[in-house]
């Protein structure tokens, strides 16, 4: 197998296992933990039928990477496919908080990354949550100061952030620098190279003042480092079979989706749509993601950084689910975790559906699916 392939599946993998995930997020967003209450007025369908449910509550990043969710609650795609029954969303800034919300009841479905479902569905022992289609691919890089950091080599003795203790670029980035031969405890950071868990709305600043030399990290964030002069070392995608791995999927509580089938379905739906227009129509899916994070965080994004983030992100109903299998292999080859029983986490049906009906190509969920 080659070294790269090794590198990246190792570095994802390891994110599913680390007991600290407790406090683990996928991609950090701007803003905070917060009710959308002008998507929720302005996307309720006025004649409509109710489905089993009069509302369904749905939970994601004010991120490029959750762009899906962004742009299909901003133009009422999702609304529409729902009817008269009730939209309500809420931001979440780490997968650990949207969890928790998942778990309470607080929220049905979530568009999430691909540590926390897979730690959530293992603590539950396969009872908690089912992974019900894809959303986007890639979006993340490292990026340095190219005045301290010309190679890969040079990063030895650097201060890198990543968004969070063990959160999928923290660990990808620890998993990395292991495969380097370098070593870094991974509670403290410290080591050969200095790993700064640092918010990835403070990272910029920091990066500004110079007290850090670098960071691993989704967009938009990495794009924003750039427009302070950072340059980018590499992109994660270049590290994976295909350039693709999973970023954000969609998770329903198991509770939900036995009780309201046809409303996960109709979101699936939804999400299903969104993705077909977004690609049919990127720049004017770009500026509805960007006016939706101007109303969750009170400012749109710069273009100099919009249009390289959203460049660097692909849309997609597959949650890649081979990727997520890789992660879960290569943890417990690390040692990490302990025989995960994944079967099961995967209910691809009513996706599958929907894409035979549209005539796209049916997803695999890699023998990890319902029986």
């Amino acid at each position: 197998m080659p070294a790269r392939r090794s590198t990246v599946r190792r570095s994802i993998a390891a994110v599913a296992a680390l007991p600290l995930l407790a406090l683990a997020a996928t991609a950090c967003g701007y803003g905070s933990d917060a009710k959308d209450d002008d998507a929720k007025k302005a996307n309720v369908s006025a004649g409509g039928k109710k489905l089993s449910s009069d509302t369904v509550k749905i939970g994601y990043f004010p991120n490029l990477t959750h762009a899906t969710a962004l742009v299909g609650i901003q133009e009422g795609t999702i609304q529409k496919e729902l009817g008269g029954t009730k939209v309500e969303s809420t931001t979440f800034n780490a997968g650990p908080s949207e969890i928790e919300a998942l778990n309470a009841g607080s929220i049905d479905i979530g568009f999430i990354g691909p540590s926390p479902a897979i730690n959530a569905y293992v603590k539950s022992q396969g009872k908690g949550l089912r992974i019900v289609a894809g959303s986007a691919s890639s979006g993340v890089k490292l990026v340095v100061n190219p005045k301290k950091i010309k190679t890969l080599d040079d990063l030895k003795g650097k201060r890198i952030a990543t968004p969070q203790i063990g959160n999928t670029q923290d660990v990808a980035f620890l998993n990395w620098i292991s495969e380097k031969g370098w070593k870094v405890d991974t509670q403290s950071g410290k080591g050969d190279v200095s790993v700064v868990r640092s918010d990835n709305k403070v990272t910029p600043g920091a990066y500004k003042s110079g007290s850090l030399d670098g960071a691993w990290v989704p967009e938009p964030t990495a794009s924003k480092l750039v427009s302070e002069g950072a340059k980018v070392l590499l992109d994660e995608k270049d590290l994976w079979p295909d350039k693709k791995f999973v970023i954000t999927h969609i998770i329903v509580s198991q509770k939900f989706l036995d009780a309201h089938p046809d409303v996960v379905e109709a979101v699936v739906k939804g999400s299903v749509s969104t993705n077909k227009w977004i690609n049919a129509n990127p720049e004017e899916a770009k500026a509805s993601a960007n006016k939706a994070l101007e109303k969750l965080s009170g400012k749109p994004l710069p273009q100099e950084i919009l249009d390289p983030a959203w460049e660097s992100v692909e849309f997609t109903n597959d949650p890649l689910a081979s990727t997520l299998k890789t992660q879960s292999e290569f943890s417990v080859k690390a040692g990490l975790l302990e025989n995960p029983k994944l079967e099961g986490i995967y209910d691809l049906g009513p996706l599958n559906k929907i894409l035979k009906a549209e005539g796209q190509t049916e997803v695999s969920d890699a023998g990890l699916g319902v029986k």
